[in-house]
């Protein structure tokens, strides 16, 4: 048995006490610590009572560390389980504090799930797919990550990926509706959004171009085509290619035939 004869609070962490054991200082505690096991000058201590304090302090220390990590943002459990492992604390240990941390209301994935839904949603116009993956990555277990995704409605994600589709629109005024489409589609692809969604949208988005805004277009694109192929085919197969190039871009049939007579006059 060890008696406790002196015990100081820390001049740099005025939550941590030193404990002095037969008068040499035996180790430290948290203020938690040092009121749950009733640290007073005079207490005896046997052996298995110093380790179950020891082990009870680093509870505390992890707790505290991940208190610190969540004050800068709401991280997953997964997250908070990493950066302690990382900083070396034990797996019981580590699981002990986040238990702590739920208990208390530090560490919730159901509402931390949520939280980065509405972010994400909000902040990159992501479709359910890509948010799924983000929570997949944050370690979010599939019943709760099923359960967020169930409140992303089909309305919000219309509304979303037409926004999406209307940027891209605004963004692409020098290609042609064609092009617009294929350009939105894989915008909202690569965002997370369905088949279903985007088709949906492809089908509401108008795209429709005068005349004279197809002689704009050809002239822009066509230029460039022509000078690509004319170093490498001549006559008929020059034309053949050019209409071919510009076709699958979604120039009409009676628009390239414009713009190649007016090549071979200017020849």
């Amino acid at each position: 048995m060890q008696v406790i004869t002196k015990i100081t609070r820390q001049k740099n962490n005025k939550e941590r006490y030193n404990i002095y054991l037969n008068e040499e200082f035996a180790f430290s505690v948290d203020e938690s610590t040092l009121i749950k096991f009733g640290l007073t000058k005079g207490k005896l201590l046997d052996s298995f009572e110093i380790d179950e304090i020891a082990y009870e302090d680093e509870i505390a220390k992890a707790f505290n560390r991940a208190l610190s990590y969540l004050s800068y943002q709401m991280r997953s459990e997964y997250e908070v389980k990493k950066k302690l492992l990382d900083a070396g604390f034990g797996e019981s240990v580590v699981l002990e504090a986040i238990r702590k941390l739920e208990k208390f209301g530090f560490l919730n994935d159901e509402t931390y799930s949520k939280a980065l839904l509405e972010t994400r949603k909000k902040t990159a116009k992501k479709g359910p797919m890509a948010i799924k993956q983000d929570l997949i990555k944050k370690g979010i277990d599939k019943k709760t990550l099923e359960k967020t995704l169930k409140s992303f409605t089909y309305e919000e994600q219309m509304q979303l990926a037409m926004q999406l589709a209307e940027k891209t629109v605004k963004m692409n005024s020098n290609k042609t509706p064609t092009q617009i489409k294929q350009k939105i589609q894989d915008v909202l692809i690569r965002k997370g959004y369905s088949f279903e969604i985007v088709n949906e949208i492809l089908d509401q988005i108008q795209l429709e171009r005068e005349d004279d805004e197809w002689y704009e277009l050809i002239t822009l694109q066509g230029e460039k085509i022509w000078n690509k192929y004319v170093r490498k085919y001549e006559d008929k197969q020059l034309e053949l290619k050019v209409k071919q190039a510009l076709y699958q871009k979604g120039f009409p049939l009676e628009i390239i035939e414009r713009f190649i007579d007016e090549k071979r006059e200017k020849e």
